[in-house]
């Protein structure tokens, strides 16, 4: 696994001013994935537009951990009905183009 694909979560918090026991409470509800190597915790680079709209969420909006996955639980269901809609629109098309 290439380091340049993880984000030190020590370093994280110290630039962006964030309590690392966020980071930890995020893993503990499943909202964030942490990674060990060489005993040193990163998140996957990925994963940062999450952390970042997290931080978001509560430092900004001051919205509780509950309130997140929540909030979490309902993007996700619109992402994926968005992806449904954009296969379904596809198989439309197919059907439509051989009437022609």
């Amino acid at each position: 696994m290439p380091e340049e694909n993880y984000i030190s979560i020590q370093q994280f918090c110290a630039q962006n001013q964030v309590d690392l026991s966020f980071i930890h409470l995020l893993n503990e509800r499943g909202l964030m994935e942490i990674i060990i190597l060489e005993e040193v915790e990163f998140i996957p680079a990925n994963k940062l537009p999450l952390l970042e709209k997290c931080m978001h969420f509560h430092y900004e909006l001051e919205i509780n951990m509950e309130g997140i996955e929540a909030i979490q639980h309902l993007l996700q269901k619109v992402e994926d009905l968005q992806q449904e809609i954009i296969i379904l629109k596809n198989r439309l098309s197919f059907y439509e183009q051989e009437q022609l």
